[in-house]
């Protein structure tokens, strides 16, 4: 294996291609362990008051929060050495507590979703060691995007087929779903692990990636403060939507006339891929890191318009509700992918930062997660008479223009930082 990684350091093109495809594919198996339980609707279950299906995606969000915690200290400190490793051994401790989920009755059960999440969480920011730091770490991201925002999709797919066609039940079907890809997730990480590491030249281009302990995560939170203060804040609600909309999608199908095509989940989401994925990609030509960083800022902010427009224009008529979703989810994914890797790439690049996306990326969704809990508890309990469809309305609505006003007062306090420093 050692011949594979001295040919993938001096063929940048076989390099880039091999790690698209492992990065691609890797999350790609990864998703159904993380979404193939939202193909169940739990119809007619309620415990505590609360509907089943918001008590499984409340437990596994308290695990993802609990699991970015823990993950701010064990991504950022991982050494490249030890990631494939982990990368299985966290899929295969998620997929023990799908066994238990299955064995166990309702609501008791809700213990083990808690604890399926607990290593999931800190998949991504691991995924991102492997590509972060290089110079075409903006296509290799792209991809990385592509599979997470096809993954939401394909996992839907994945647990409606496990129940239809294989007839497992509901509680059966996240175990019997990741057993199906336990095999090739294992495969894809083993060649996540025969990625090289980044060049000197990378290093000279992106600045030098390395582990961040406890005191260099303290310097970079000072410093950038109040920036990312803003920045967790809209995040919080993009992470927040962006979640309702996956977790729920068959609810909101079901409510515009789509609820019995398991397909509509992977077809409304290809192009959305595609379209972020070229717009991703694009960003490797543009070579000034700050310049590049103030491009993303900008199409994060047009995916905050592109939200509350189309929802306007669905309600008007003018658009049908699979062109509706799939343009709203242009515009989530425009704000939420770039946010989510190039944001940081290329903020660590532009103002000469040494550190790993991971650490910062990590750090975001700690706050995030726990922003989702509120939101699906706020529509439990204040919001019962409106079904999903209308209150997925009103929160387009309320994202899209909070959105919009920090991204500007982000942008505007990143460039007055900018300036400062640059005349200094």
């Amino acid at each position: 294996m050692q011949k594979l990684k001295a040919y993938l350091a001096t063929n940048s093109l076989a390099f880039t291609l091999f790690t698209s495809l492992a990065a691609f594919f890797t999350y790609l198996c990864f998703y159904p362990f993380r979404r193939a339980y939202t193909a169940a609707t739990y119809d007619d279950l309620f415990y505590f008051g609360i509907h089943y299906k918001i008590l499984i995606i409340t437990a596994q969000v308290l695990g993802f929060a609990v699991s970015k915690g823990l993950g701010i200290k064990y991504v950022s400190e991982m050494q490249p050495a030890n990631r494939a490793r982990n990368l299985i051994f966290i899929i295969l401790l998620s997929w023990v507590c799908y066994l238990f989920f299955a064995l166990v009755p309702a609501p008791y059960n809700l213990a083990f979703i808690f604890l399926a999440s607990l290593p999931l969480g800190m998949v991504y920011g691991i995924m991102l060691g492997f590509l972060e730091g290089r110079r075409v770490t903006d296509l290799l991201v792209a991809v990385l995007t592509a599979s997470f925002i096809m993954g939401s999709g394909f996992a839907k797919s994945i647990g409606k087929w496990v129940m239809t066609s294989l007839e497992v039940s509901e509680f059966w079907m996240p175990f019997v779903a990741c057993a199906i890809m336990l095999i090739p997730f294992s495969f894809c990480t083993w060649l996540m692990g025969q990625i090289p590491p980044p060049s000197a030249a990378d290093e000279a281009n992106r600045s030098e990636r390395k582990p961040m302990q406890k005191a260099d995560r303290k310097a970079f939170i000072k410093q950038f403060a109040l920036s990312l203060s803003i920045f967790v804040v809209s995040y919080i609600l993009l992470t927040t939507f962006r979640e309702f909309r996956d977790n729920f999608a068959p609810e909101l199908w079901k409510a515009l006339g789509h609820g019995n095509n398991s397909a509509i989940f992977t077809q409304t989401e290809i192009p959305i891929a595609i379209v972020v994925l070229l717009m991703m990609a694009a960003m490797r030509w543009v070579q000034n890191n700050y310049k590049a960083f103030f491009i993303i800022e900008c199409l994060m902010l047009a995916g905050g318009f592109l939200i509350g427009i189309s929802t306007l224009l669905y309600q008007q008529g003018l658009l049908s509700p699979v062109s509706w979703l799939t343009l709203l989810g242009l515009g989530l994914y425009m704000a939420y992918a770039m946010c989510n890797s190039l944001y940081f790439e290329r903020m660590i690049a532009a103002f000469k930062q040494v550190g790993t996306v991971g650490f910062m990326i990590t750090f975001a969704d700690y706050y995030a997660y726990l922003g989702s809990i509120l939101v699906l508890l706020y529509k439990n309990f204040f919001q019962k008479s409106i079904n999903y469809l209308e209150f997925f309305i009103y929160l387009s609505y309320a994202i899209s223009v909070i959105y919009i006003l920090l991204m500007l007062l982000s942008m505007w306090n990143l460039k007055v930082y900018h300036d400062r420093h640059k005349t200094a």
